[in-house]
């Protein structure tokens, strides 16, 4: 691997002989095949060189040490290269640079995997409600996007428990509870208000039942209130989806991939967490058909697979997926190669709204969800198959695109009002 990079074999020979040289390698081969630029593996390789003869200095001759010293090599690195960043945040970015090809490269030869660099926080309150995410994801079902939902609004109570002096949710009271509501919550949406509100009584549930506090405190969290029709699904009109579509530039691979996902959001109704869900084994090209495990609603949802999308997915197979053993359908265009996240199949939707000059409140994977079920409903399709069609696990969730009738309060707003 090492001679794709070097003609010297005195300089091949000076890596392999480092008490890193077989990680190294090892390292070098993984880089190559999630698709990371030449110049990037270079620029790694230097690193990595240069840490192995720091490490071996300070005595350390394993692995698992030798992550201990990452930070040090980065802060003595800086000192000796950091002059040719011309700003604070341009030292920042190559800090993290230096520091995260080390950590992948130790993590890999520790491991035999790599994982995200990005450290991740420990749940909120988890020494004080040890349990509390199980029993969110294994009692409850929740997705871990719901789940996110909780870790902000319990961060946001822990942080103020820590700012009152309290620690122990032994010694909580109604009082306290209402203090920290009444705080937060007026900055807040309607929306965010309630979901406030019913995380918190979800966790004094959980906390009176595993006895960490000594009776149900959830009585003192008033719902907000929130009125199912009072707004608008952030739906577009058919001729700004083309648009929208136009913006895409299929000549990229990014383009090919984010056309496909973007097809597959208006035609469909899909979620973002739907698509980035979706693999090779969900696309049944000899029935034209593919299927949507695991909704929302808890079932299953099988489609025919339309022209336009079936093309577009055939393009993207052919001339944008790599090559990977990974059965998910679409992938970063970046290394590392990795399945999309619904946060980029959403960002990616933004994109091409504002690259369109739509202007929409929220823009995102959920836009093109909404038109799609607006398209429905305007042609006049019963409210319960718009619902499965979409997967939504109530009737309600339907019903409240019947409220008005968009493209008529279109043409009376665009009119000279004689009509009425």
């Amino acid at each position: 691997m090492l001679d794709h990079f070097f003609v010297k074999p005195a300089t091949i020979d000076r890596i392999r002989n480092s008490w890193l040289g077989p990680q190294i390698e090892s390292y070098l081969e993984w880089l190559e095949a999630n698709g990371y630029a030449r110049p990037t593996i270079l620029r790694r390789l230097l690193h990595l060189y240069h840490f192995a003869a720091f490490a071996q200095k300070r005595g350390c001759t394993d692995v698992a040490s030798a992550i201990d010293l990452i930070e040090e090599f980065v802060s003595e690195w800086l000192v000796q290269h950091g002059a040719e960043a011309k700003t604070a945040a341009s030292l920042r970015k190559h800090a993290i640079d230096v520091g995260n090809g080390l950590r992948q490269m130790l993590r890999l030869a520790r491991d035999g995997r790599v994982i995200s660099n990005r450290r991740r926080r420990p749940f909120p309150l988890e020494s004080a409600v040890p349990g509390f995410q199980e029993f969110l994801r294994d009692e409850r079902g929740l997705m871990e996007s719901t789940i996110h939902g909780y870790r902000h609004h319990l961060r946001d109570f822990g942080e103020y428990l820590c700012k009152a002096g309290v620690t122990s949710f032994g010694v909580l009271s109604p009082a306290l509870i209402s203090s920290f509501i009444v705080d937060y919550a007026p900055g807040m949406a309607p929306n965010t208000r309630r979901d406030l509100c019913g995380h918190l009584k979800v966790l004094l549930k959980f906390c009176h039942r595993q006895g960490i506090t000594g009776r149900d405190l959830c009585g003192a969290v008033g719902m907000s209130q929130v009125y199912r029709l009072a707004d608008v699904p952030r739906s577009i009109t058919w001729d700004e989806v083309r648009r929208t579509l136009d913006a895409v530039d299929r000549r990229t691979v990014r383009g090919r991939r984010d056309y496909a996902m973007l097809l597959f959001l208006v035609t469909y109704g899909l979620r973002a967490h739907e698509v980035s869900k979706l693999t090779l084994e969900d696309i049944d090209w000899k029935r034209e058909r593919f299927q949507v495990p695991d909704r929302k609603a808890g079932h299953a949802t099988a489609y025919p697979l339309a022209a336009v999308v079936a093309e577009a997915l055939i393009d993207y197979l052919k001339r944008g997926r790599p090559e990977t053993e990974d059965r998910h359908l679409f992938f970063r265009v970046v290394a590392p190669r990795s399945p999309v996240t619904p946060a980029t199949v959403s960002s990616s939707v933004a994109f091409y709204l504002q690259k369109a000059e739509i202007k929409v409140r929220k823009g995102g994977s959920h836009t093109l969800r909404h038109t799609c079920v607006q398209r429905l409903i305007d042609a006049e399709f019963p409210l319960k198959t718009i619902g499965d069609y979409v997967g939504h696990r109530s009737p309600e969730s339907t019903r409240i695109y019947t409220k008005v009738a968009i493209e008529a309060l279109r043409e009376v707003a665009m009119g000279d009002g004689e009509a009425l």
